[in-house]
């Protein structure tokens, strides 16, 4: 956070998705939106004017129904469809830009978009498949967009451009042991990052597929293969790890397994703990000690490359005085610097999700993460702040990791047990 802006508290970057169908209406580089495109100019522009780096993902889960008609991510096709509008954004916006983020989370959207019908578009379920199609293909795009920026806008932009994963922690419980997070991991984080950081699948994620779709009587695996051309093509293919999460389990093995039942490719029940401190979303527990395990362990499988955290925050009904929200934070930043200050792990950035409440897919407006409250039901959407806004103003102006506030302390006399976070951002 810049100390010498006037305001001492403007943050050092601001992401955001830019949306295909804005750019592109009808999904192919035929036809480019002026209008759609001046906007993220605009904004890109606002953003620079105030000392602020944009930080911009090309692609955040939403495509022109055209394309989806087309087949969507199951299409290969849409390899070569977004790298067409990944050039547009380049073109446009490089100039300006120094940070890309080519996809977001390709293992969600793929999983909730091709394997379930409750979680986010296209709400398909292709025969327990289509999300391995989908990944695939994203993974092929990614890669393609990355040399894509890495032959012609590179030299020109000096930007840098990566993947953006998310990943489930995990903490110790009964029956947790370090196969089965290895397991857990190699399919939550590895199945997407593994052929970018090391080349090709993992080999868990290979065997237990195809064994299973043996199983099942499938004539060949249900997760593709990549050939070798390909594999040394996406291999590399990212200038920084990009993070996002929230929360932890206790992977446990399927004990069904032992009966010759298999209900999961990945062979991992992530066991949950009634005790543990809960939000406003099912499935996001307040577990900071998950967040350091996972930091941990890609330091150690992708021998610790530059890391960003992209996406970090906790969810609740929207109450102005959200000392949870606060609590959270304070426990996974500090988690976050144990790992870089005790275990060496290279953390470039720390990202709330999110600044505003918004929209958050199948759960809508039940579940709210922004440290500034938005009221959904005017016509001008009024912001409001939260007390997390002054805690944050606090933490970006002083750069120190403010203690959480009780409910009878005013928040400016909160000053002692300040932790340094220069190095985190």
């Amino acid at each position: 956070f810049p100390p010498s802006h006037p305001t001492g508290y403007t943050v050092d970057f601001y992401r955001f998705s830019v949306s295909w169908a804005r750019i592109l209406p009808n999904g192919f580089a035929n036809e480019v939106s002026e209008d759609g495109l001046q906007y993220y100019k605009n904004l890109t522009q606002a953003l620079i004017d105030n000392g602020i780096e944009p930080v911009v993902t090309i692609y955040h889960w939403d495509h022109p129904q055209i394309l989806e008609d087309l087949g969507g991510w199951t299409n290969e096709l849409m390899v070569e469809w977004y790298t067409d509008y990944a050039r547009v954004i380049f073109e446009e916006l490089g100039p300006m830009v120094k940070t890309f983020i080519t996809m977001n989370e390709p293992k969600i959207s793929c999983e909730n978009g091709y394997n379930s019908t409750t979680a986010a578009a296209p709400g398909k379920v292709l025969e327990n498949m289509g999300h391995y199609l989908c990944v695939h293909n994203s993974l092929k795009a990614h890669a393609t967009a990355y040399h894509l920026y890495d032959d012609e806008f590179r030299a020109t932009q000096q930007g840098q451009i990566g993947m953006l994963a998310s990943a489930t922690g995990w903490v110790p419980g009964d029956n947790v042991t370090e196969e089965s997070i290895e397991q857990h991991f190699q399919f939550d984080c590895g199945w997407i990052m593994h052929p970018i950081y090391v080349g090709d699948y993992p080999e868990i994620v290979k065997t237990r597929v195809a064994n299973i779709s043996a199983l099942e009587n499938y004539p060949f695996s249900r997760l593709p293969e990549f050939s070798q051309e390909w594999i040394e093509y996406i291999n590399g293919t990212t200038d920084f790890f990009g993070l996002n999460h929230y929360t932890s389990v206790m992977p446990i093995f399927d004990t069904a397994e032992e009966l010759g039942i298999y209900t999961r490719d990945s062979g991992i029940i992530k066991s949950t703990n009634s005790s543990w401190s809960t939000s406003s979303a099912f499935w996001i527990y307040v577990l900071p000690e998950g967040f350091g395990n996972v930091l941990r362990m890609i330091r150690d499988q992708y021998n610790n490359p530059p890391l960003y955290v992209f996406e970090n925050g906790y969810p609740d009904s929207g109450e102005l005085e959200d000392y949870e929200r606060i609590s959270y934070h304070y426990e996974y930043i500090s988690e976050m610097l144990t790992a870089i200050n005790d275990d060496g792990c290279n953390v470039m950035a720390y990202t709330i999700w999110s600044l505003l409440d918004n929209f958050e897919w199948n759960a809508g407006y039940t579940e709210l993460y922004g440290i500034i409250s938005v009221d959904f039901n005017s016509s001008d959407r009024t912001r409001s702040a939260k007390l997390s806004t002054s805690w944050w103003q606090e933490v970006i102006s002083t750069r120190t990791l403010q203690d959480v506030p009780s409910n009878s302390t005013r928040l400016d006399s909160v000053t002692e047990g300040q932790k340094d976070v220069q190095n985190a951002k």
